[in-house]
């Protein structure tokens, strides 16, 4: 069960960087997590709220894999959407801020190892 809490856990991050990203983003609060200026906010407010479509079609997934059931039915699915979750991870940690790997990769490895394992 710790893999379908684990699982569970990589999806409220992902709907919470989709809340910060579609509809959060030129606030004071999101811009001091992302570390950017107000006129960097509003120039690509666009850009951020199509990556938290992305962020929330990562969610939506890892959902569905818990309804169909982790362990059980639904771990196929969560082995697809965590291993995405790690590579996007990985990749914004090493071409954005390495703090996305500790945000994203880590605990998506760790749900991933979780489910694999049957934990």
């Amino acid at each position: 069960m710790i893999g379908a809490a684990l699982v569970a856990l990589v999806a409220v991050i992902h709907l919470v960087i989709l809340a910060m990203e579609m509809f959060l983003w030129e606030t004071r609060q999101v811009r001091a997590i992302f570390g950017i200026s107000p006129e960097f906010a509003a120039n690509t407010r666009v850009l951020a709220a199509n990556q938290g479509l992305y962020n929330g079609f990562l969610a939506a997934g890892l959902i569905l894999a818990l309804i169909r059931g982790v362990p059980g039915a639904g771990a196929e699915l969560a082995y697809f959407i965590l291993a995405c979750v790690v590579v996007a991870g990985l990749y914004g940690a090493a071409t954005s801020s390495r703090r996305i790997l500790y945000v994203q990769a880590v605990p998506a490895i760790l749900a991933l190892i979780a489910v694999l394992f049957g934990i």
